[in-house]
């Protein structure tokens, strides 16, 4: 167990000479599709990251492919220098320290197990490396088996394993070690649908039985909402929300971790904030609902005043009304317990979430209907800077 600090990291790639004289054409196909910052020392892959982890914390850190999570993980690893700030491993800076002493294991997406060795030497060789008494080496090993299920095959060979088998291996091989910190690079992302569940669930197990700090990357939002107790949400090497996934959810600090966190993704719509004294309205192609006082009060505080604003709100969360806001159904999915209307409504593309239970009839191609929503479950966002309107002061 150990608490992590991360104070002001930077992730700085220099130019090759190559690269210095193409970033200055500005026709460069490659300067024109990067969303990273380029500087005169390089392209800033990690910007600014601090982040304080508690010990025996879940975190992930969460978001595309490009954002820099992955980045991360390795300076924390000791397998990419950091280029500025600080890392602290239980208050000891950890900048110079070479990857094997800084009391860490990692378990890779490609489970890195070697084919010809079984799965108990797989296990055991780290252990080895550090000269444990053979007879502890033994006892380690199956209490780790015990606890990843996997002691009826601690004779085979990877080869005769599955892929949720062999990602089992590749964390017992880490766990034996009992390090500090469980660093995980997206883990499961080679499995199955199927697999990633059972495996998020032995994860889940898995951490109530050992007693580590983990820090997860993924680019898969239901993994980072099931598995850590928070999350790092990342976009171009920039943190852009760090909370619990309750808190993600119900309180996005921006557009962007609005639409990325949640499935489907959140709806956005151009609406109107209207405020009336102490009260607040939204106005949605001539709907006016008026805003939750719980959410008003943050208004309030925040000093937001009447604006044009992106309107966002979650599937789950309109309903099909007698009256509101007028939409056409382009197709609906029967997902079993749920049925999901794709809706143009003005201009916009919109997801409706109907549970089955409250479907009496099928809805068609072309059919008229009408949207509705409650004042409490609306996102307002700032038109100029993408911010949540409630926690802007």
């Amino acid at each position: 167990m150990a608490t992590v600090q991360l104070k002001s990291i930077k992730k700085i790639y220099p130019y090759t000479e190559d690269k210095k004289k193409r970033k200055k054409d500005k026709g460069d196909p490659e300067h024109r599709v990067t969303h990273l910052e380029m500087t005169d020392k390089g392209v800033v892959a990690v910007q600014e990251f601090s982040l304080d982890i508690a010990d025996n914390e879940f975190i992930v850190l969460v978001g595309p492919s490009g954002c820099g999570k992955s980045t991360t993980l390795r300076m924390i690893a000791g397998l990419e220098e950091i280029s500025e700030g600080e890392l602290f491993i239980d208050n000891e800076l950890m900048n110079d320290i070479a990857p094997k002493d800084r009391d860490i294991a990692m378990v890779f997406q490609s489970y890195a197990l070697y084919p010809h060795m079984t799965v108990r030497e797989n296990m055991e060789f780290p252990l080895k490396l550090k000269k444990v008494p053979q007879a502890e080496i033994a006892k380690k090993v199956n209490e780790a088996a015990e606890i990843l299920g996997i002691t009826e095959y601690l004779d085979r060979k990877p080869k005769a394993l599955s892929g949720g088998q062999r990602q089992r291996v590749a964390i017992g091989r880490a766990i034996v070690r009992e390090p500090k910190v469980l660093l995980m690079d997206e883990p499961l992302s080679n499995l199955d649908a199927k697999l990633r569940n059972q495996m998020r669930a032995e994860l889940i197990k898995l951490r109530s039985r050992i007693s580590t700090t983990f820090i997860y990357v993924t680019h898969d939002q239901t993994e980072a909402m099931t598995l850590g107790d928070r999350i790092v949400i990342m976009q171009n090497g920039y943190i852009r929300q760090i909370g619990t996934p309750q808190d993600v959810f119900n309180h996005p600090a921006n557009l962007f971790v609005a639409g990325f966190i949640g499935s489907p993704q959140m709806n956005f719509f151009d609406a109107e904030l209207i405020r009336e004294g102490d009260d607040y309205f939204v106005n949605l192609e001539g709907t006016k609902v008026k805003v939750a006082e719980e959410k008003a009060g943050k208004l309030r505080r925040a000093g937001a005043e009447s604006q044009k604003i992106t309107l966002g709100i979650r599937p789950e969360h309109l309903e099909i009304a007698e009256a509101g806001v007028p939409a056409t159904v382009d197709v609906s999915e029967m997902m079993g317990s749920s049925v999901h209307l794709h809706v143009t409504a003005g201009d916009k593309d919109v997801i409706v979430v109907v549970p089955t239970i409250n479907v009496t009839k099928g809805f068609f191609r072309g059919e008229e209907v009408h949207l509705g929503f409650g004042g409490n479950v609306v996102h307002l966002f700032s038109k100029e800077t993408g911010d949540n309107l409630e926690t802007i002061s």
